[in-house]
Formats: C-alpha cells, sequence, structure tokens
C-alpha cells in the first residue's frame, strides 16, 4: 500500500493531452528511442511508456501490438528518415563523385548522431528477425540506385556494375564503424570512401571491364 504522503496528487500526474494519432504514435517512439538509448533495449515496456507518457496502456497497444512491433516501426522510422534524406542530397548532385561523396557523408552523420540506436535494436534477435525483409528490400533498391549511376558515369556491363556495387557498398559501412568507435572523424571517413569507390571503379572502366 502507498502511503498518502506519497500518493502522486493531480498536479504531480502527467497532464493527458489530445494529440492526432501520427503525433501520439511518434511521441511513442520518441520516448522509446530515449529509453534505449539511456537504459538498452530490455528496458523499454509498452506499459512503462504509457505511464511516463500519461496515457492509458490501452491506448499504446492500440498503436505498437507487442513490444518487437515497436522497435521495428522504430527501426522503420530511421531507415526512411535517412533513405528521405538520402535522395535528398542525391537529388542536390551535379555529378558521380558529388552522389557518391553526398549520400556517404549523410550516412556517416547518422551513424554518428544516431547510430547507437539502430544497433541497440538489430542486436535483439527477434528485432533483428522481423527487420530481415525489409532490410533486403532497402538493400536491393540501394544497389539498383547506385547500379545505374555507375554504369551512367562509367559505361560498366550490368554484371560488372552489380558485382562492383554489392563489394563496394560495406566500405562505407565499415568506415560508419570506424566513426562510431572514434578512429576516423567523419571528413575522414568520407574522404577514404570517396576515394576507394570512386578509385575502384575508375580502375574496372580503365581496365575495359565493361
Amino acid at each position: 500500500m502507498i502511503p498518502i504522503s506519497q500518493t502522486p496528487s493531480a498536479a504531480q500526474r502527467p497532464r493527458r493531452t489530445r494529440l492526432a494519432p501520427e503525433a501520439r504514435r511518434d511521441q511513442i517512439l520518441d520516448a522509446a528511442a530515449r529509453t534505449v538509448l539511456r537504459d538498452g533495449v530490455a528496458a523499454v515496456g509498452l506499459e512503462q511508456l504509457a505511464r511516463d507518457l500519461g496515457i492509458s496502456k490501452a491506448l499504446a497497444y492500440t498503436y505498437f501490438g507487442s513490444r518487437d512491433e515497436l522497435f521495428a516501426a522504430l527501426l522503420r522510422r530511421e531507415q526512411r528518415d535517412l533513405r528521405e534524406r538520402g535522395m535528398q542530397a542525391a537529388l542536390k548532385a551535379k555529378s558521380f563523385v558529388a552522389l557518391i561523396r553526398r549520400t556517404t557523408r549523410l550516412y556517416l552523420e547518422q551513424t554518428r548522431d544516431r547510430g547507437a540506436l539502430s544497433e541497440a535494436l538489430l542486436a535483439d534477435p527477434s528485432v533483428a528477425r522481423l527487420m530481415a525483409a525489409d532490410n533486403r528490400v532497402e538493400r536491393d533498391r540501394t544497389v539498383r540506385f547506385f547500379v545505374r549511376a555507375a554504369r551512367r558515369r562509367y559505361g560498366l556491363s550490368l554484371p560488372t556494375a552489380i558485382a562492383a556495387v554489392r563489394l563496394l557498398m560495406p566500405v562505407t559501412g565499415e568506415a560508419g564503424k570506424a566513426v562510431s568507435e572514434g578512429m576516423l572523424t567523419v571528413d575522414e571517413a568520407e574522404d577514404l570512401c570517396v576515394r576507394l569507390i570512386i578509385g575502384g571503379l575508375a580502375r574496372l572502366s580503365a581496365s575495359g571491364r565493361t
């Protein structure tokens, strides 16, 4: 039993506010992201999030049927944000080098600023399984985009371009890890990625691998 002196007063309880469905959904996701970054994945629960936000448990479950569904939605939001900003960066690029530089920097900055969240979520096996199909789709979309761009710039054959892009994509991922671990700055990692990617494709083109 809670002593009367410790019972929260009306003024102390979180005030419930009526939000549009999308705003409420984002509010729950934001709260989950803060908890993951502060206390880890294991500390997140829909009931606790509902209490922290001053909403009913039933309302929280209206938006997310389970904890794993909540985590998957959080990851999808991170990926969607990166994809949308990546497309904006790509549209501003005036050359293939600029395209690689802009999209690489965007990824590295995202990894530096928010990579800990995605890494923590994907470390959970159930979340990784839920996201496997999404990640394949996202990877295939990225490969197709850069294959088209590489073929236009370097005149590579389709098989060569596909193989080259698949082999070069991990370069950026490893650079992101180096940034997260403090081995490289974003500027250093960006320059290294651009040199490796552009240099590799240019050598393929020069060697006649078209």
